[in-house]
């Protein structure tokens, strides 16, 4: 047990703090950041610990400035660096994705009384054995501390998904309005064909774009890419054969016309998301928004070694499309699983051009179905809302 002496309670101390390192680009951080916000609009004092500052301040220009301790949507920025300092711990402490805190903060968090809340924030599933796992106590060996485990899921004994106060009564006025994705995508300097299908891309790389962008030229229909700058961008000017890409610059062949967006806040990603008719997301943050947009996605699952996100992707797959008639699924399965570099029934991926024209013939379905779904979601937890009221909640032993 720690010598240290107990913390007192003060009222600067934190309400919550998270602990985040940046491992999956902007879906790690993209999740804390998004949480740590919504925690701070509930009231909440909050405290975010990053390890990889730069990436942080591409989502919250604040931390641009560089200096430790700034304060933007009313949450404490800190950086989260070797030599870790001596602070009071939160009273509720989420340690995101078994990231594992520093020895010292674990002995601050021993020596308080009470001892904080300790909270495992895991990775988002759709797989059934996340329920039994929810709410689970691990004891430390040796600090006398106990840590909780919440699983974020699709069902209501999981720890539910994020979401924001307002958020779908947002996206419904927005959707709702025949004028607004119009006109925002228009305050982009974007305005697509009449008639053309517009699909957001975000996505790691990926070896099937240039012929997927191919099939995509090709029509039989006008399409509307928008790519947020960034490795994607890059990728995507290559299979136009140029040598950068930069906010502004399009590139146009047969029926197909892409845009490079700067790159954006979450809020304005979010309004992106709603606008279009077909979203590509990666990872688990854009993987949310997509499906509170309420329009047809391609998810992206982040590779995990020995092909562990196997079963993750075809667990969603199955939940997700439940209630779609084969005709519609089947192509929608064939298209993730392709775009996804999974082996086909042959034992062998399919190329994603080889698969888009069956997926294009079902987005109406998907779109409908995408409505549903998104309507579905609403009676899940509120994962802000378990969080905020952890400390206080029964689990299990």
């Amino acid at each position: 047990m720690s010598t240290d002496r107990p913390c007192e309670p003060s009222a600067a101390r934190p309400d919550c703090e998270l602990f985040c390192r940046v491992v999956d680009n902007f879906g790690d951080i993209g999740v804390c950041w998004r949480l740590a916000r919504e925690l701070a609009a509930r009231g909440l004092r909050v405290r975010l610990w990053v390890d990889d500052w730069a990436t942080l301040a591409r989502l919250c220009p604040a931390a641009g400035a560089g200096r430790d301790g700034v304060h933007s949507a009313g949450v404490e920025l800190r950086r989260w660096e070797e030599v870790f300092p001596r602070v009071e711990p939160a009273r509720l402490v989420v340690e995101a994705f078994a990231c594992e805190l520093p020895e010292i903060h674990l002995s601050a968090m021993a020596a308080c009384r009470p001892a904080p809340a300790w909270v495992n924030l895991e990775y988002l599933s759709a797989e059934d054995w996340v329920e039994g796992c929810h709410g689970m106590a691990s004891p430390h060996p040796r600090l006398g501390l106990v840590k909780h485990f919440v699983f974020p899921g699709f069902t209501p004994a999981t720890g539910g998904l994020l979401r924001e106060c307002g958020l779908l009564q947002a996206r419904r006025l927005f959707q709702g309005d025949a004028q607004a994705p119009a006109a925002w995508l228009k305050g982009l300097g974007l305005r697509p064909a009449p008639g053309a299908l517009v699909v957001s891309l975000f996505a790691y790389a990926h070896d099937g774009l240039a012929d997927l962008l191919d099939a995509w030229a090709a029509g039989p229909r006008p399409l509307c890419l928008l790519v947020p700058h960034g490795r994607m961008a890059r990728a995507l000017a290559a299979a136009f054969g140029a040598a950068s890409a930069a906010p502004g610059d399009v590139f146009a062949r047969g029926l197909l016309t892409a845009h490079i967006l700067p790159f954006t806040g979450q809020d304005a990603y979010d309004r992106l998301l709603w606008a279009c008719d077909l979203n590509f997301v990666r990872g688990e943050d854009s993987f949310v928004r997509a499906q509170w947009a309420a329009r047809p996605f391609v998810w992206q699952i982040y590779a995990q070694e020995e092909g562990a996100h196997h079963a993750k992707l075809e667990a969603f797959l199955g939940r997700h499309g439940e209630n779609l008639a084969e005709d519609v699924a089947a192509p929608l399965r064939r298209f993730w699983h392709a775009w996804n570099g999974l082996a086909a029934a042959g034992g062998e991926p399919e190329s994603p051009a080889a698969c888009w024209p069956a997926m294009a013939a079902v987005l109406p379905a998907l779109s409908v179905h995408a409505q549903g779904w998104a309507a579905a979601l609403e009676s899940l937890p509120d994962l802000a809302g378990v969080l905020a009221q952890y400390p206080d909640a029964t689990v299990k032993s």
